[in-house]
């Protein structure tokens, strides 16, 4: 019975030998995949900074043209509005000046 027990235990250890160097394999290869999940999600970030960073500049530079075409278009519209009321004051001017030169003609006629 002796050398039963002692068959059996031997098995036994030899099975725990063989489950040891397993679990080691798993645990360096979880440690390694928490290695190489890490390394990626790391690049994702730089990825997403890179590509959030991009965005930004292209829409400061939209905004920024709009904003150069904004003042432009203003610029026209106060031209033309300060023109238009140039040609609204010679109009009253001269119709002033004809109502005066009408008057004074029917003042000095009389």
């Amino acid at each position: 019975m002796d050398e039963r027990l002692e068959e059996r235990v031997a098995r036994v250890e030899g099975v725990l030998e063989q489950m040891d160097k397993r679990l080691g394999r798993v645990e360096a290869e979880l440690k390694e995949l928490r290695q190489e999940l890490t390394a990626e999600i790391r690049m994702l970030r730089e990825e997403m900074r890179s590509e959030i960073s991009g965005l930004r500049s292209e829409v400061r530079n939209e905004i920024n043209g709009l904003r150069n075409e904004m003042t432009v278009g203003f610029q026209r519209l106060d031209e033309r509005f300060y023109s238009l009321v140039k040609w609204i004051i010679v109009a009253l001017a001269s119709m002033w000046g004809t109502l005066m030169a009408a008057i004074l003609a029917l003042f000095f006629k009389g």
